[in-house]
């Protein structure tokens, strides 16, 4: 099963994450799948690939409590669900 979750990375007190696709088993700085954006809760910057990230929750991807957060203000399940919808229709 396949995760969106963070990924740490930066200096000691100056962190930032990347949003990566990565496999359930592997550790949080483990090999990942695909890099799909990145999150600096310092300088509160986000960047998305939603392309990317779309076709992985349309494979069956599920994102952790904060990348499902930072995703929700981006508008990504938004365009999930219309995507969703014009498939079944």
């Amino acid at each position: 099963m396949v995760k969106l979750r963070l990924k740490r990375c930066g200096k000691k007190q100056r962190a930032f994450y990347r949003i990566v696709a990565i496999d359930v088993r592997s550790r949080r700085e483990g090999r990942d799948l695909r890099k799909v954006g990145f999150y600096d809760p310092i300088k509160n910057q986000t960047y998305l690939n939603i392309p990317v990230i779309l076709y992985f929750l349309e494979k069956g991807a599920q994102p952790t409590g904060t990348v499902q957060d930072i995703s929700k203000r981006a508008g990504v399940f938004r365009e999930f669900c219309l995507n969703q919808q014009t498939k079944f229709n």
